[in-house]
């Protein structure tokens, strides 16, 4: 089917039925923020809530793309059809880009069981995080049974990403102490599972002598983090990473958790996306409106407080529209 022939009905129909191509079309109209996008997710929204989603994060150069494409293969020998979600927001590329060493999932690239979908801040005029979470859906809703979500787990659009996995892996190296240095801080959130990755390299056991000290101070949480070391580039200890996810998939369904995190994570998505939308509001008529402007002139010279200049424009742009009257 002729990209310019999709219509709303013909793209849901492919979506659910696992089309690639009409995928690659609902995530590019996503992407752009089209108006049919929003019509699409709608209709499918119902037929949606099966996959689980895994988020795999970790700091930039770990092998996460390549420990990804392990998994992907392992899945697959399993029989499970998977989407995967690369959110690059440095990158200045999108519509299925590949980026350093994520070239290596394009060994799946011709596998029908698999969709894989690079994206970068460039095109998401509804943001990235949201662009992301609208993908899922679709994927969700195109029947694959998994989803691995890659994310770099720096930034607020990687963290909203991460906030709808059900199950959260972050991967980690040998040598990299500020990611060490990060979970004492509690800067990064207690992932389900940790993979230390390169497990040849002759600190692996130090690092993760260290990851499980820091690990046993949370004595709070019921499931115990588990740390598996990997090789991703020779497969080696993928399959007791992903044991252990299925583990976690047990523990989450055994005393309904899952569905909870699910209501949790759903419920916090919407006011993810609320926020995301309210604050580009709030910019645009500020920058649209000479006297919010001023009272933001206002405070950089000290003559108006931030919380009153907020009040203030919280009132106009938002409390004078249900009065009837809008920002100049």
């Amino acid at each position: 089917m002729a990209r310019e022939s999709w219509t709303r009905e013909s793209l849901a129909e492919g979506v659910q039925a696992g089309d690639k191509r009409a995928l690659a079309r609902a995530i590019s109209l996503v992407e752009d923020g089209d108006p049919l996008a929003y019509e699409l997710v709608r209709d499918l929204y119902p037929q949606t809530g099966r996959a689980y989603a895994i988020g795999v994060t970790g700091p930039p150069g770990v092998g996460k793309s390549t420990l990804i494409s392990a998994l992907v293969r392992h899945v697959r020998a399993l029989g499970r059809s998977v989407g995967v979600i690369s959110v690059d927001p440095s990158s200045p590329f999108s519509q299925g880009a590949l980026l350093g060493d994520r070239i290596r999932l394009s060994d799946h690239f011709l596998d029908p069981g698999v969709f894989i979908r690079s994206m970068g801040t460039r095109g998401h005029l509804g943001g990235l995080a949201e662009a992301s979470l609208q993908a899922m859906l679709l994927l969700d809703a195109a029947g694959k049974d998994l989803l691995l979500l890659e994310t770099v787990g720096t930034g607020q659009s990687e963290v909203e990403v991460l906030g709808v996995s059900d199950t959260v892996v972050l991967v980690l190296m040998p040598g990299s102490g500020d990611s060490i240095q990060a979970l004492k801080a509690g800067i990064m959130e207690i992932p389900d599972v940790i993979a230390v990755n390169k497990r040849n390299h002759p600190m692996a056991k130090t690092m993760l002598n260290e990851v499980r000290a820091v690990l046993s101070l949370d004595r709070d949480r019921e499931w115990r983090t588990p740390i598996v070391l990997t090789e991703a580039v020779e497969g080696a200890g993928v399959d007791e990473l992903w044991a252990k996810i299925e583990e976690h998939r047990a523990h989450l369904e055994a005393d309904g958790a899952l569905a909870e995190r699910r209501r949790r994570n759903l419920a916090g998505e919407v006011f993810a996306v609320a926020s995301a939308r309210a604050k580009r509001h709030l910019e645009h008529a500020v920058a649209d409106d000479p006297e919010l402007r001023r009272l933001l002139d206002a405070v950089e010279r000290r003559e108006l407080d931030p919380l009153t200049a907020v009040r203030e424009i919280m009132e106009r742009v938002f409390f004078a529209r249900r009065n009837g009257t809008e920002p100049r």
